[in-house]
């Protein structure tokens, strides 16, 4: 039988027939004593008896108290020189696969151009994120969030006007700000101009008075460089980039609508990563 040419497989079934075999016989032991031995012995004498019931002054049966120790020292030797740690594991061996897939595929596209990175994105978008986000990524009527402003200054802008629950995992709750349209604008231009990793903004002139107002009603939770604070509020340097997002995707976020869970369980690579970043950033919404 193959089952049999297994080491593994023959060291379980003969430990499995060894604690059979001892099971029966210290059963069978302990049923003949029950039936033939009588009380007798000393007893302590600590005047702990009630009702003709005392304690008889015995050790531990030698059996026991080596039968208590050989326990001990195979566990010892199963958990840290037998079939846990040096032996065949699925996982293992499955984890080995998916680093050794990311690693050739990274090898095999790492000279993506930017357009065929969207398309990638879009791909891996259709088919893990569409059935909550919906097919042009709009959030299905707020089922989901919108990702066509998601990681933009339209994003920071919203999060404005509408707060935040946090990640999930870090950062406190962030209440809505009573803020101008025209204010908040030029926030999010400084945030995406100065302090986002990104550098980027659509509207530079409104970074100078973007910096003022961010100091005056933001910096007290994310701090005067965005970075949160240690966890008191989200660190803005993050903001927009692939970093941000694989974050998410491996830990999952809150939100107003609902919860995203995590898919770290998909093993996305640094390439899937940034082509769905790529995909993300190229949405464009309806032009005002």
């Amino acid at each position: 039988m193959d089952i049999l040419k297994d080491h593994i497989n023959l060291f379980a079934l003969g430990a499995a027939l060894v604690i059979l075999v001892l099971t029966l016989s210290m059963a069978s032991s302990l049923f003949k004593a029950m039936r033939e031995r009588t009380s007798s012995g000393d007893l302590y004498n600590n005047g702990h008896q009630y009702d003709g019931i005392a304690e008889f002054l015995n050790n531990i049966p030698s059996g026991w108290l080596v039968s208590f120790l050989a326990i001990i020292v195979w566990g010892l030797w199963y958990i840290f020189l037998g079939y846990p740690v040096f032996n065949y594991s699925q996982i293992g061996e499955y984890n080995k696969e998916v680093t050794q897939y990311n690693h050739n595929f990274e090898n095999k596209w790492k000279n993506l151009s930017q357009k065929d990175l969207e398309q990638m994105g879009q791909g891996i978008f259709l088919v893990q994120c569409s059935q909550c986000h919906g097919l042009e990524a709009t959030g299905l009527d707020n089922t989901a969030r919108n990702l066509v402003s998601w990681g933009k200054e339209e994003g920071i802008e919203e999060i404005i006007k509408q707060g935040s629950v946090g990640l999930g995992y870090q950062a406190m709750e962030m209440p809505p700000i009573e803020m101008s349209a025209e204010d908040a604008k030029a926030v999010a231009s400084y945030v995406m101009a100065e302090i986002s990793t990104l550098k980027r903004t659509k509207n530079p002139q409104l970074v100078k008075t973007g910096e003022g107002i961010f100091q005056n009603m933001c910096a007290s939770c994310h701090g005067a460089d965005g970075k949160g604070q240690g966890g008191m509020a989200a660190d803005l340097t993050h903001y927009g980039t692939q970093e941000f997002l694989k974050e998410i995707l491996e830990k999952g976020k809150k939100g107003h609508i609902g919860e995203m869970p995590s898919f770290a369980y998909r093993h996305f690579n640094d390439i899937q990563v940034r082509a769905l970043m790529g995909f993300i950033q190229s949405l464009q919404g309806e032009e005002e």
